[in-house]
């Protein structure tokens, strides 16, 4: 005992003060970005047990990712359309990924509707960590279903999070170059119609949080979207 702790002594004397906090703090960002996906198993089972009871239709338009998506009432936005809406939580794009064979792929949608990168920029991932993830999202549906059409929504510009914002417009760049290498791809950059003539964040597009949003950011979102979702939009792989 008494070794061990002399040992540990001299240790801690060799580290300096800062090279200790670095440390702690490196081990701080990793724990937060690569969070484990388990966490979600209890969203994940009720859309399971959902899909059990009323299964959805097969072959429309699934929606997917943190809570932006979750939030969105699909219902108002698309009343003419029966679209399914995956959306669980503060997620990251890698939980959509662990989770997209049973959540995603069973329902085989022509196109997927994925809004995520948000929450992974907040914990501390990289834009190039969250384009990366993006791609793994990518080959996980196309693996099983390689002719559906993958729509990513450019991370919003946000109030809370506008500290982030080069961050979030690397993320979006690097998402937007690899999706324009595949016809399947597209990215719906929603930054412009977000901010103001100030260059700011829209604060009427915002709930009191500063993150989520009103209707009429939903709307936005809407009007740019709904183009990519038509049923008669080719996918070229």
């Amino acid at each position: 005992m008494n070794g061990c702790l002399g040992r540990c002594l001299l240790m801690s004397r060799a580290l300096s003060v800062a090279a200790l906090a670095l440390w702690l703090i490196s081990i701080g960002r990793a724990d937060a970005a690569d969070a484990d996906p388990k966490r979600w198993e209890a969203a994940i089972a009720s859309f399971e047990q959902q899909d059990k009871q009323s299964p959805p239709p097969q072959g429309e338009v699934l929606f997917v990712g943190s809570s932006s998506i979750r939030m969105w009432k699909l219902n108002e936005s698309f009343p003419q359309e029966k679209y399914i809406n995956r959306g669980f939580g503060g997620s990251h794009i890698a939980d959509s990924t662990f989770y997209a064979d049973g959540i995603v792929t069973p329902h085989k949608p022509r196109v997927v509707v994925l809004y995520a990168g948000d929450n992974d920029l907040a914990s501390g991932k990289t834009p190039e960590q969250v384009a990366t993830d993006y791609q793994a999202f990518v080959a996980k549906v196309h693996a099983k279903l390689p002719q559906t059409r993958i729509v990513f929504i450019s991370i919003k510009p946000s109030i809370a999070r506008w500290k982030l914002i080069d961050k979030v417009r690397e993320a979006n760049r690097l998402i937007a170059e690899f999706s324009k290498q595949d016809s399947r791809l597209v990215l719906v950059d929603v930054e412009k119609p977000m901010l103001g003539d100030d260059g700011l964040p829209r604060p009427e597009l915002f709930l009191p949080d500063g993150l989520h949003m009103t209707a009429a950011g939903y709307a936005i979102w809407t009007s740019l979207i709904a183009p990519h979702l038509t049923a008669n939009e080719k996918a070229n792989p």
